[in-house]
């Protein structure tokens, strides 16, 4: 949010805003005379996004899904995408997308992890890998999008500004659960046949023992129209 440098009266859009977590932050960069528009597909998310941002009158929720941004070509000044393109069909499009609705001067912040970096410590390392490898192949349909993000904003047509790598540590158990989808993920791999049940479920058993330790590579790109 620092690096994108939202300024008094601009036009700012969140890609894929889900319940709203940075409009509010947006609506205070854009002032009063500015715009903040977020999109995002899902109901759930939208309905939270408009009542986290009901006193915000600069903030207008938009609901479609990203690869056709509900937004005139050329308004836009300030963009974002979060955790959005390792989820969606066509990130390239998305970028196309977003490079229509910006104007010449344009800037956009793209964040997103690369989930082949996922380490998740365990004396069983050989499963921690499998179960990385089940995560990278399976679970997430752009897993690497991290690391493409540059070529793909440069392929698009945008100018690298800033890239930044930074590795989230998780140290308890129950929050790494909650993000990573340790006990979900490993029960779906071990039903598909890819983990043995009676060796994931000592995994990750032994996880839940602690003590914990789990990282992965999230990757921040800063681009110019």
């Amino acid at each position: 949010m620092e690096l994108l440098d939202v300024q008094p009266g601009q036009t700012a859009l969140d890609v894929g805003c889900g319940p709203g977590t940075d409009l509010p932050t947006l609506a205070e960069g854009v002032g009063a005379s500015g715009t903040v528009i977020g999109v995002d597909r899902d109901p759930a998310m939208l309905a939270e996004a408009r009542r986290r941002t009901s006193d915000l009158p600069a903030v207008q929720i938009r609901e479609a899904d990203v690869h056709a941004l509900p937004v005139e070509p050329g308004t836009v000044d300030r963009g974002k995408i979060d955790r959005v393109l390792m989820h969606v069909t066509d990130p390239a499009g998305v970028l196309e997308q977003l490079h229509l609705v910006t104007r010449p001067g344009a800037r956009i912040g793209l964040a997103e992890p690369d989930w082949d970096t996922l380490v998740v410590d365990a004396e069983d390392l050989d499963t921690s890998r499998a179960f990385t490898r089940y995560t990278t192949s399976e679970v997430v349909r752009h897993a690497t999008i991290g690391r493409s993000l540059a070529r793909l904003a440069v392929q698009t047509g945008f100018v690298i500004e800033t890239v930044r790598a930074t590795t989230p540590v998780l140290l308890d158990f129950q929050d790494a659960d909650h993000t990573l989808g340790l006990g979900r993920n490993m029960q779906q791999a071990i039903h598909d046949g890819h983990i043995d049940e009676a060796r994931g479920r000592r995994w990750f058993t032994s996880l839940s023992e602690g003590p914990f330790f789990a990282s992965f590579t999230l990757v921040t790109v800063v681009c110019s129209r």
